[in-house]
């Protein structure tokens, strides 16, 4: 990782020198406020002469978008905004922006957002490269082609897709999120620039900033896990964890918010990684038939299921308090209420009538069988009793 901001850097604890990101799938991480000004130098590295910039109407109308295509377009290079990005992306808005790349010619895919626009930027690699249905892609290395040259730029500090090889995309017609990865789909740069954070409106930081202290959470105990990647996992949340009542306190200190991206883009490499546990499984079926937001289903969840691993199995229980001594389950439901976010599901319009239901589907999601312990659905009916 290249930190181009040295104070800012040692002031949240980040050194100054290179951080090895070897095991990333080649991901080179550029942290620094004011990292976007290299936009075009970055892209003209790459070999891009014409620039698909992935976004969406919240980012177009925040002005981030023209801001860096304006930085392009100062470099001599051709831009091709594509702004129909909607949250829990799904195979239509993957369809719809390989449209509009095919449509452009376009030779390079920059991702300008949340997770949303840039897993849409990847899913859109994904076929415009190699052809065929997201589907196709569901699971693991399964591309054959190679794929044009991506870059990431968040404006949120959430789900850390910066650092992930993954697009997380969702079946228009079954609901289901497809985990397609592939390290080809990899951003070839990520640019971490914090500034980008400051004009996030207030609900989005909690809802994001709640997001990645799960996936730090999580990553820390899946049974995927590696020595590496329970570091990242626990210094993500050393991050998050202070930083996340820092900026709800203070949105517009750029230390916070360098934690907050720092953090949710460590969080991702563990992700990377590691993998995912059943928060996610259990928030998933809440956010297709509750319409809930990501952040706020996975927060949710998130207690309940620490608790379960934490009985569960002592070993996790351990690794826990390795990096929260504390009583994790009540401190990740302070961070849920300082977000504002309600912690029982019947708030939401969830009933007992419909647990069956979801547990049914839970028990379905591709994360469910990393989970340190065992779940199926009499384990998630179970989570789902304990949060209505």
């Amino acid at each position: 990782m290249e930190c181009t901001a040295g104070a800012l850097c040692e002031g949240i604890g980040v050194p100054r020198e290179v951080i090895d990101f070897e095991h990333t799938p080649g991901t080179r991480v550029v942290f620094g406020a004011g990292g976007v000004e290299r936009a075009g130098e970055f892209v003209i590295e790459l070999g891009g002469r014409h620039v698909l910039l992935v976004t969406d109407s919240g980012i177009l109308k925040a002005g981030h978008a023209d801001w860096v295509k304006g930085i392009l377009n100062r470099s001599g290079l051709e831009v091709t905004v594509f702004s129909d990005v909607h949250e829990n992306p799904t195979t239509e808005d993957v369809n719809a922006c390989v449209a509009a790349a095919e449509a452009a010619g376009i030779d390079l895919i920059v991702g300008l957002g949340g997770g949303s626009s840039m897993d849409t930027g990847k899913g859109c690699n994904f076929i415009l490269t190699n052809g065929g249905r997201m589907k196709d892609y569901w699971g693991v290395g399964k591309a054959e082609r190679e794929m044009l040259p991506f870059i990431a730029i968040p404006t949120t500090a959430g789900t850390g897709s910066e650092c992930q090889s993954f697009a997380l995309i969702a079946d228009r017609e079954t609901h289901m999120k497809m985990a397609c990865g592939d390290r080809k789909a990899a951003a070839s740069i990520a640019i971490l620039d914090p500034e980008l954070t400051l004009t996030q409106p207030a609900v989005v930081t909690a809802h994001t900033g709640i997001d990645a202290i799960t996936h730090a959470v999580e990553t820390a105990v899946t049974k995927k896990r590696t020595e590496t990647s329970v570091q990242y996992s626990k210094l993500a949340f050393a991050l998050l964890d202070r930083g996340f009542g820092e900026v709800i306190r203070d949105p517009g200190s750029l230390q916070a918010r360098a934690r907050m991206q720092l953090g949710a883009a460590y969080a991702g490499t563990a992700i990377e990684n590691s993998m995912l546990g059943a928060a996610h499984s259990a928030a998933n079926p809440l956010t297709a038939h509750f319409d809930l937001v990501h952040g706020d289903a996975v927060g949710v969840m998130m207690p309940h299921v620490v608790r379960m691993n934490a009985s569960g199995d002592p070993a996790t229980a351990e690794l826990y308090k390795s990096f929260y001594p504390g009583d994790l389950p009540a401190r990740l439901e302070e961070h849920l209420t300082l977000a504002g976010v309600k912690r029982q599901l019947r708030d939401y319009g969830v009933g007992e009538r419909d647990i069956a239901m979801l547990a049914a589907e839970a028990a379905e999601q591709w994360t469910a069988q990393f989970n340190p312990v065992a779940v199926d659905a009499a384990a998630f009916e179970g989570l789902y009793r304990a949060a209505l």
